[in-house]
């Protein structure tokens, strides 16, 4: 199975397979937490300078300047097209990064990677919460986007060959509907968080754990 990430998601995205022996350096050159923040920025956002992307992160021009070239030298970044002369624009090269699982568990450096990008999707998840939150409360989104907003929690079972199904369908699905709205003025940027995490244990015969008492399945729709 692929994993992936991507903070921001404009038209069909273009992928970065990361191969653990090949790209060593540049997945330690992203494993830090200002660098793959000022990544997720321009997938968000768009090209931006270093001083925009200062203000964003409350750190000064000069380390943003620094973080965006290191992540240059190792193609996550390249030079935008230039509004003016005055001060570099940068774009991602890439608007989603890829890998195997089996593969990124191979050296500690590529599991500590995988690791770290996990628990970034997370905080990037609680963000685009509280942002979302603030949006609806605010009227920056249309009364029509409150009823399919929503964080589910679903807890089927699933065989290994089922779940990389599931997460095909997904990926084909996505890809269709990209497509279909590019260019409807209603589109917004959605923040879609899925994971497939399987838990050993969890079978009829198993003993009750610690969260056994949990609801199995709820959506929270978050408005």
């Amino acid at each position: 199975m692929a994993s992936e990430h991507s903070e921001g998601h404009e038209g069909p995205a273009y992928r970065r397979v990361l191969d653990p022996e090949r790209d060593a350096a540049a997945l330690k050159a992203l494993t830090h937490p200002l660098r793959i923040r000022l990544l997720g920025l321009l997938r968000q956002h768009g090209p931006a300078t270093a001083s925009e992307l200062a203000v964003r992160t409350g750190e000064s021009s000069a380390s943003t300047s620094y973080h965006l070239r290191v992540l240059a030298k190792y193609a996550w970044v390249s030079e935008a097209e230039h509004r003016d002369g005055r001060e570099r624009r940068w774009r991602s090269v890439h608007s989603v990064t890829s890998w195997s699982n089996t593969s990124m568990e191979a050296a500690p450096e590529s599991r500590a990677f995988v690791e770290f990008s996990r628990r970034r999707q997370i905080e990037h998840l609680e963000e685009s919460l509280g942002r979302h939150d603030a949006d609806l409360a605010a009227g920056r989104l249309a009364p029509e986007w409150r009823e399919p907003s929503g964080i589910s929690d679903l807890m089927p079972r699933l065989t290994p060959e089922s779940l990389t199904e599931l997460w095909q369908a997904l990926d084909e699905k996505l890809t269709e509907l990209v497509a279909r709205d590019e260019g409807d003025v209603r589109a917004e940027q959605v923040m879609l968080m899925t994971a497939g995490l399987p838990m050993a244990g969890s079978g009829p015969q198993a003993e009750p754990g610690p969260e056994s008492d949990a609801e199995p399945e709820s959506r929270d729709t978050t408005s």
